[in-house]
């Protein structure tokens, strides 16, 4: 007989983190118009402020043009010795006659891919953007298409391209959860290119620039990611940074100014790390809870997680935590080892709700006839 699924909750005894978050935290704000805060392990958005709102991305819609560069890369039909050339539809468009952030290339000249990642990444350059675009898909319109597909491929679900550099276009837009996603994507998928996100300079042909990502200079945890500017984006960031084991990604835009950019970035990230702590709550392979087996050679199988189960959680959070396994009880035998049985649900104030599978810890095999026939006589005469 199948019971009903139980909910059995249980309670966690976990050491309290020494910084207590205060109150008046849950109501922090921005002066950006768009921000999301994202742990960077689970992917968990941990505080935002229009988050899922389509906005002009202007410069940081390059990481999109870079993950687009790096796959070729990967797959075989880029190398990093490979030259791209600088036609003039990309001189006129994103070099020094576009009056726009450009890495200096010349008219129908080449640049190695090495250094157009360099140029894309330090430089910003959009004449970098729009060479790559013509080398990888022929046209600038034919790369944005492409750049929408593979969005959608890796998560970004509110994000449209038409063009290569973010010049602002009306149906050139992301959101902040999007430039995130991208953000951890590029991190997590291209580890071997990451560190150039961290170069304070880049010199192509004999002009020396500088990256324009403020937090590199003022917060020595920050290795990451890009910049964005225009007059219909206003002020924006995506920035990583490392604390220890702990990294969190940011994005803000809409900022009025170079300076609020730059103050905005590094208050926010200092107030992530310090309200935003990891909970180790169980370990792969540790029993959870016992479920009872119907009809089995063992009267109870474990349940355990097959991979660690980590939360990010704020101090109140942590405290308001409510942990409970989930699953139909009792389990009729057979049962395998590594079968889904059910899971455990974690709950916390302003916080979706997670669900982490579990499995059985080990195999139950099916009571003989003798055995299921006692089983049922002892369920009549008991109820149980």
């Amino acid at each position: 007989m199948t019971r009903p699924i139980s909910h059995i909750a249980f309670a966690l005894a976990f050491a309290v983190a020494a910084f207590v978050m205060p109150r008046a935290a849950l109501a922090f704000d921005t002066t950006a118009e768009y921000a999301v805060l994202m742990d960077y392990e689970t992917g968990t958005i941990l505080w935002g402020k229009n988050p899922d709102g389509q906005m002009h991305p202007a410069s940081m819609s390059k990481l999109m043009t870079l993950d687009m560069l790096f796959g070729a890369i990967r797959d075989g039909s880029v190398d990093l010795d490979d030259d791209f050339k600088i036609s003039e539809n990309a001189w006129r468009k994103g070099g020094a006659a576009s009056g726009s952030s450009t890495m200096f290339a010349d008219l129908n000249t080449t640049v190695p891919v090495h250094a157009i990642i360099r140029g894309i990444i330090v430089q910003s350059g959009n004449d970098a953007c729009i060479a790559t675009a013509e080398a990888l898909s022929g046209s600038e319109s034919a790369f944005a298409e492409a750049m929408t597909e593979r969005g959608k491929e890796i998560g970004l679900t509110n994000s449209n391209f038409t063009n290569s550099t973010g010049w602002p276009e009306e149906d050139h837009l992301m959101t902040p959860h999007d430039l995130a996603t991208l953000a951890r994507h590029l991190i997590m998928e291209f580890p071997e290119y990451y560190p150039i996100f961290k170069e304070t300079d880049f010199t192509w042909n004999g002009i020396k620039q500088g990256n324009r990502n403020p937090a590199l200079y003022l917060d020595p945890s920050v290795d990451g990611l890009k910049t964005g500017h225009t007059e219909a984006s206003g002020y924006g960031l995506v920035a990583s940074a490392k604390r220890g084991d702990q990294r969190l990604i940011l994005v803000l835009n809409g900022l009025l100014s170079q300076k609020a950019r730059a103050d905005e970035s590094v208050r926010l990230l200092d107030w992530g790390f310090r309200s935003f702590k990891h909970y180790k709550l169980f370990a792969a392979g540790t029993p959870i809870e016992n479920a009872p087996v119907w009809q089995g050679t063992y009267g109870e199988v474990p349940l355990v997680s097959q991979s660690d189960i980590d939360v990010i959680l704020s101090t109140d959070q942590r405290k308001n935590m409510k942990v409970s396994v989930v699953y139909q009880s009792p389990v009729a035998a057979p049962v395998e080892a590594g079968q889904r049985v059910g899971s455990i649900r974690i709950e916390a104030p302003d916080m979706p709700v997670r669900e982490f599978p579990l499995v059985a810890g080990g195999a139950v095999e099916r009571q003989g006839i003798f055995g299921r026939a006692m089983g049922a006589l002892k369920h009549m005469i008991v109820g149980s």
